[in-house]
């Protein structure tokens, strides 16, 4: 079962969401079940490209698990204007979405896991350093420079726009300098180590919008960290969008798969600490 509803975020702000309740073959009445919140990505929505986020919803619903995906601010249905919230922005919509989620009895506050994709991923992770709460994520083609990756599809001539005017339009959208300066004050790479959960990363090999690179090397700087374990799937041929119906069930497979794996470790570890 799927339900749209909104998110008060602030006063001026509402997000609008769908949550997807796990079918009744999957669900276990009688356990608290997982939380899966969906980050879109850059001028997105929680539908995605080609159904991305709505079809991975469903998918990992009938796997059991309870999904919430929404709007940032000036998207998809959401109340805003998009060029006017930046990343801290969005990081904040995103734990306003936590706290809606894990306002759920139904839901397993040690079971909290981020996915996003692109934009969205970098916001996942960013989310994910400063809220605890988060327990994992699973990144899909994350961006890992937000300035420059934005800048590269936005075009220069855009930037430099709004910087000029005060905002520039790109696809209808109203991006304003401070969203720019937003992308410039968060590295990623650098503040990755902060996140200290398990971590999932799938990145296509023909996306010509995020480098592949990026994934190797966020996998390696995952690892470095003291704890915290990183899994990475590269789907040949697989696109920024995963727009072919053979690179999305690879991609939804192996998310679910690595997050009944992740919860397996989990239930061991608990096991072995009592």
């Amino acid at each position: 079962m799927e339900r749209p509803f909104t998110i008060q975020h602030d006063i001026n702000i509402s997000l609008a969401a769908t949550i997807h309740y796990p079918s009744n073959e999957s669900k276990e009445t009688d356990k608290k079940m997982p939380l899966v919140i969906i980050c879109h990505g850059f001028v997105g929505s929680r539908i995605g490209v080609d159904r991305l986020f709505l079809l991975a919803s469903r998918e990992l619903a009938n796997k059991g698990f309870l999904v919430l995906r929404f709007d940032f601010a000036g998207c998809g249905e959401s109340s805003g204007v998009y060029g006017e919230h930046g990343l801290d922005s969005m990081i904040a919509q995103t734990r306003s979405v936590l706290d809606y989620g894990l306002s759920l009895d139904c839901v397993d506050p040690l079971r909290v896991t981020l996915l996003g994709h692109s934009l969205g991923g970098a916001v996942a992770l960013l989310t994910g350093t400063k809220d605890r709460r988060v327990k994992s994520l699973a990144l899909w083609s994350p961006v890992a420079h937000p300035f420059n990756d934005i800048l590269k599809i936005v075009g220069r001539g855009v930037y430099d726009e709004s910087v000029k005017k005060g905002y520039a339009d790109y696809h209808g959208y109203r991006l304003k300098p401070e969203f720019f300066e937003s992308l410039q004050q968060h590295q990623p790479f650098q503040e990755a180590p902060q996140f200290n959960g398990d971590v999932f990363i799938a990145h296509g090999t023909s996306d010509d919008t995020i480098p592949t690179d990026y994934s190797f090397l966020l996998e390696k700087t995952f690892w470095l960290r003291g704890e915290g374990r990183c899994d990475k799937n590269i789907i040949f041929q697989a696109d920024h969008t995963y727009t072919q119906g053979a690179h999305k069930f690879e991609l939804y497979q192996s998310t679910v798969d690595w997050l009944g794996t992740h919860e397996k470790r989990q239930q061991d570890w608990q096991h072995w600490s009592i």
